[in-house]
């Protein structure tokens, strides 16, 4: 017979989107109540004020008593602030406890929430596993989703692989209390769990429609959302630079050698371009490749450094 877990916790990122939260609960009650697994579960939802207070709907939120909320001290972005709540709730979160986490404006569905559980709640199942939504449809503009294929193929061409998950994600209390501890966790939530080889098992789940408001996301702040995704990925894109770099590094100093070789041991004559190409290949090649890895190593250095700092606050019970 399986244990019942203690606890569903359901962690959710707010930057006043309150409404939407409070017809996510509703939904999620329901769908806890009508799946069998997790009859006996007690939900606690936890709702991360990403406005750092000054959002004065979220003040409603304290009136509920299976809801609590986490207070950033500044905004942190939506997937900083998912892993700054997980490591305050970590010493009240138990092994054997579940924890989901996901966006409260309603695109990550509440009907697939058991789906999303049930791999969790096997009696085979390890303690060290990760389910994660896998997006299968999204309503967006035409031009979102051709945006959003350039940006796979870049992120594939960067890193060999390709993230098709977000927030929508659920594990035991033991990966809360220990995997999220990993520094790449300060970096990106959603894509560290591929980076670090977590055992993951994805479910397909469609993208829902938001419940309430309107999204403030626009385009500068998708282009860093991905650019997030890509710093846990550091070790893999360096090493896929490095080669890129260095074949290009070869084949200029091949060049230059063919040149030598031409000048010095035959009788032909050497266009000027020949030599101005090859210089400006090694030159380049060069000067890119020490650029583009000290800019990218630096700027994740600092995101990391500055969820750091907050996690050795102690404010006491959240």
């Amino acid at each position: 017979m399986r244990d019942t877990p203690r606890r569903l916790w359901v962690v959710s990122p707010s930057y006043r989107d309150v409404p939407s939260f409070l017809m996510l609960r509703e939904q999620v009650l329901a769908a806890i109540d009508g799946a069998v697994d997790l009859d006996g579960a007690c939900a606690s939802f936890v709702v991360v004020d990403d406005t750092a207070g000054r959002d004065p709907e979220v003040e409603a939120l304290h009136e509920l008593a299976d809801t609590r909320v986490i207070e950033p001290p500044f905004n942190l972005g939506h997937q900083r602030a998912i892993v700054f709540a997980l490591r305050r709730l970590a010493p009240y979160i138990a092994a054997n406890d579940l924890v989901v986490t996901m966006d409260s404006d309603g695109e990550d569905r509440a009907e697939d929430l058991p789906r999303l559980l049930e791999p969790l709640m096997r009696p085979d199942a390890s303690r060290h596993a990760v389910v994660l939504a896998r997006r299968t449809s999204r309503e967006e503009s035409t031009a979102f989703k051709l945006g959003y294929r350039v940006f796979r193929l870049v992120f594939r061409a960067l890193t060999g692989t390709v993230i098709r998950s977000g927030n929508f994600a659920a594990y035991h209390g033991s990966v809360a209390k220990n995997l999220l501890l990993h520094p790449y966790f300060d970096l990106c939530y959603s894509s560290t769990f591929v980076a670090v080889d977590a055992p993951i098992t994805y479910v397909p789940c469609s993208r829902g429609r938001r419940l309430a408001g309107r999204s403030r996301m626009n385009t500068s702040l998708l282009v860093l959302h991905g650019m997030r995704m890509l710093m846990p990925f550091l070790d893999q894109i360096a090493l896929r630079a490095l080669a890129v770099f260095s074949g290009a590094f070869v084949g200029g100093l091949g060049l230059v050698a063919t040149i030598v070789f031409v000048r010095l041991f035959t009788d032909r004559a050497i266009p000027g371009w020949a030599t101005d190409t090859a210089l400006g290949a090694l030159i380049l090649s060069l000067i890119t490749l020490s650029s583009w890895l000290i800019l990218f190593a630096t700027f994740s250095q600092s995101r990391g450094v500055s969820l750091s700092s907050l996690d050795r606050q102690d404010d006491g019970p959240p």
